[in-house]
């Protein structure tokens, strides 16, 4: 309060003529430090300004923007308004206010504010198009009919116009009054755009020989527009003419002008959507797409794994990865293309490389991801020490982390037990059950390794239930409680566990179809359990 006296003294002690200079150089001042970014500092200024010239429209103007730019939203309307009343006229106050009730998401007020807007400045073509905006927004599709209509009225036909109310009718669900707009459009201006549209719109339609004479009347027009020669391709590929179909796309491909973004978004889209046997029957024109995309494109660490998704998405892993691994090796910096690469080594089971890629990737991207990979490799390598070794970096560096030290602690336990040190390894998971005493994994191995040395059979029995209880439909869960049951002399109550594995994926697994087996004999069922002892030995192979 102190201040606002402070600031009317001081005005009042200054002549009017240099009041008004005054004024103006301090207007600027508030301007420039706006522009410059130092909008709390510009607000004080406008406030004081308000203060000592209450009607000058643009210090409301001004302030109001820096009001909002410090979150000051309630402030930045008040302020706005006043500038409005004090000068109706000013098409940028009325526009400001509109476009601040669409931040607000406050759009029936913006609508109705750039409709008196338009109807005040028709001859603003900004602020129409902004209406236009709305109406879309709010599916008020009439409306945005009425106004375009007043867009041709005042300044003729024209392509965007006419693309707009061709999206209109199709949201509608009047597609065929869009079609007819776009048609009534084409004869009489020559567009490539609007030929292209059409063109869509019939191949969509699977009237293939329309589709291509509105294509060819484009490139007549405009033989280089990518438009309509993607839309000739697409004619091509319909009707099964691969030869032209490959030859229009190299247009495509070939050109410099194609970001190669756009070009890998095909070829993704592609090999997705296209019948495998005509990838296979074609495989030299398709591998000729990617081809040519490389040798446009040799920089681009997208093009490269994307020619890596081509690959082994047609079942050519080994052909895939050398694309992986270039773009891994020549854009190291690359989070993306190290995970991919990183992963395609774990999918083909290269332990010796994920190894030391995974490692590499851990140490220079710091991410854990990386060391489960690597773990993933040691423990199909059998190098259970390094395991362990990861594992205790992991826990110095992340002990206040539970879930991460749950997971390092779960991971060694495995490993040292892998070691046959059985006692670090209990101790690796009593340390995790401290942490979460309902983590079932760790209650699994713990029970199971104890049900192979054939103690503590108690403890086993009450972890694995505890497993069971959370995930009755886990195979591997069910068959160490079943088991257990079995060593504990209870085949009986075992048997009901076993059948339920069988449902869930139990006959995938040797060693399940083995204690299976083996329950079903003490039970006197020898028949039944030489049928799952066979199952097993099939799949032994496989283990």
């Amino acid at each position: 309060m102190k201040r606002t006296v402070l600031a009317l003294a001081l005005f009042l002690l200054i002549p009017v003529g240099a009041l008004a200079q005054s004024l103006e150089s301090n207007l600027i001042d508030a301007v420039t430090l706006f522009g410059n970014g130092q909008a709390a500092r510009a607000r004080e200024i406008l406030q004081s300004l308000s203060v000592a010239a209450p009607e000058n429209d643009a210090v409301w103007y001004y302030l109001a923007q820096t009001q909002w730019q410090t979150s000051q939203q309630e402030a930045a309307e008040t302020s706005l308004k006043k500038a409005v009343a004090l000068d109706s006229t000013n098409f940028w106050y009325r526009r400001l206010l509109g476009r601040m009730y669409l931040m607000q998401n406050r759009t029936e007020e913006a609508m109705t504010a750039y409709e008196r807007l338009v109807k005040a400045f028709p001859d603003k073509h900004s602020a129409v198009y902004e209406l236009l905006d709305i109406y879309l927004s709010r599916k008020e599709f009439e409306k945005a009919l009425t106004t375009l209509d007043e867009i041709e009225g005042q300044r003729g036909p024209s392509e965007e116009v006419t693309r707009t109310r061709f999206d209109i009718y199709t949201a509608m669900g009047k597609q065929e009054e869009g079609v007819e707009t776009l048609e009534a459009f084409n004869q009489q201006y020559a567009s490539p755009a609007i030929l292209s549209m059409l063109g869509d719109y019939y191949v969509q339609d699977f009237a293939d020989s329309l589709a291509q004479v509105h294509y060819e009347e484009a490139l007549a027009i405009d033989s280089s527009y990518m438009p309509a020669i993607l839309g000739m391709s697409e004619v091509y590929r319909h009707t099964r003419r691969y030869p032209d179909y490959f030859r229009t796309l190299d247009k495509f491909f070939g050109s410099e002008d194609i970001p190669a973004s756009s070009k890998t978004l095909y070829l993704t889209n592609l090999t997705r959507a296209i019948d495998p046997k005509i990838l296979q029957l074609h495989r030299d024109g398709f591998d000729g797409l990617v081809q040519k995309t490389v040798e446009m494109h040799p920089g681009d660490s997208t093009v490269l794994a994307t020619a890596g998704s081509y690959y082994y998405g047609t079942g050519r892993e080994a052909e895939a990865g050398k694309w992986f691994r270039e773009a891994a090796d020549r854009f190291p910096a690359s989070l993306g293309q190290t995970a991919t690469y990183v992963q395609y080594l774990s999918l083909q089971k290269e332990w010796p490389e994920l190894q030391v890629r995974a490692m590499e990737a851990y140490r220079r991207f710091d991410e854990l991801a990386f060391l489960d990979y690597a773990n993933m490799a040691n423990y199909e390598l059998k190098e259970y020490e390094a395991i362990v070794n990861n594992c205790q970096e992991v826990l110095s560096r992340h002990a206040k982390d539970k879930t991460i030290a749950l997971g390092a602690l779960s991971m060694m336990g495995d490993a040292y037990h892998a070691m046959g040190q059985s006692k670090q390894a209990y101790k690796a998971y009593e340390k995790a059950l401290k942490l979460n005493p309902e983590y079932a994994p760790v209650l699994n191995n713990y029970a199971y390794y104890l049900s192979i040395e054939g103690k503590k059979l108690k403890k086993a029995y009450t972890m694995s239930k505890k497993t069971v209880e959370a995930e009755p439909d886990n195979a591997t869960y069910l068959d160490t409680f079943a088991w257990i049951l079995h060593l504990m002399g209870k085949d009986l109550e075992a048997k009901p566990f076993f059948k339920h594995a069988m449902l869930y994926g139990g006959k995938e697994s040797a060693v399940i179809l083995r204690h299976y087996a083996t329950v079903l004999d003490a039970l006197g069922e020898a028949d039944t359990a030489t049928v799952y002892r066979k199952q097993a030995a099939r799949l032994e192979p496989a283990e």
